[in-house]
């Protein structure tokens, strides 16, 4: 369970060990589809209660005549979900995607992209990227239906740490220290297909045969972003790999909330009542 409690520690703000052991820290890859799912039940948790409570509470009630209830609502279903999931992460995805918006959009050559990746500062690419990464991820939780959307929000945090699990797998690390060194020590392989184990039944289990669209989804995704790193620094960071989260996560929800909005029979999980 050391592992387990290492991969808590570095995926969330949740307490941990301070300072896991190095083979706690280079098996934890295994738990990370588990505890992407973990974070999803605690963010569809709170989803779910604040819809109970939109129920219960009329925005008119409160003297709030002047405002448009519904568009309100729209706008919290998105926010809501999209900054837990920031917090309970304490932002560690969002910060490997801002960097790499600031070393890979750049034209330069591979060691500047490299030492632009590691500078602290943020540049406009940064904060242009993950503007856009928020509209867009925000739009779409708040699009998703009622009649996909709690088990929806628990499975696309796990698929999405399964999509980091696919690009250290396939694409090799440049450099020789950093965040995502460690995690390499127990193989390249291995991982995935521990990782594959959980989430394909997880994904089967919570939204059926609509489940293997969104793991499909997840591993192109993946593969993109490691091929698109592969190809301008010559194999990915530990950036890259919060990048794939966060790029495969947004894309998860957009693609969730299309289909499911054109076509909700698509879902057939056998968890639902």
């Amino acid at each position: 369970m050391k592992s387990f409690q290492a991969a808590m520690r570095f995926l969330t703000i949740l307490p941990g060990p301070l300072r896991p052991s190095e083979n706690a820290l280079s098996d934890s890859p295994y738990w990370f589809p588990v505890v992407g799912l973990f974070i999803g039940g605690i963010v569809a948790l709170v989803d779910a209660s604040f819809r109970l409570l939109q129920g219960l509470v009329r925005f008119g009630d409160l003297g709030w005549h002047e405002m448009d209830g519904a568009g309100l609502s729209l706008l919290l279903e998105g926010v809501v979900p999209l900054a837990l999931l920031a917090v309970i992460t304490g932002g560690l995805h969002l910060d490997g995607f801002m960097d790499c918006c600031d070393g890979l959009l750049r034209v330069e050559d591979r060691k500047t992209r490299l030492s632009t990746m590691r500078d602290p500062r943020v540049g406009a690419y940064a904060v242009i990227g993950v503007v856009v990464l928020l509209l867009a991820k925000g739009t779409a939780l708040a699009a998703l239906p009622i009649e996909s959307r709690l088990w929806t929000i628990v499975l696309i945090p796990g698929l999405s740490r399964w999509a980091i699990l696919l690009v250290m797998s396939r694409f090799p690390y440049v450099r020789e220290s950093g965040i995502g060194r460690p995690f390499l020590s127990a193989g390249r392989a291995r991982p995935l297909l521990i990782g594959s184990a959980i989430a394909l039944p997880a994904a089967l289990a919570l939204t059926g045969g609509f489940g293997l669209i969104l793991l499909g989804t997840a591993a192109l995704t993946g593969w993109a972003v490691g091929r698109w790193s592969n190809r301008l620094i010559g194999g990915v960071t530990g950036d890259v790999y919060g990048a794939t989260c966060e790029i495969s996560e947004t894309a998860l929800f957009f693609v969730a909330a299309l289909i499911t909005l054109a076509n909700p029979s698509l879902l057939s999980s056998p968890l639902l009542p």
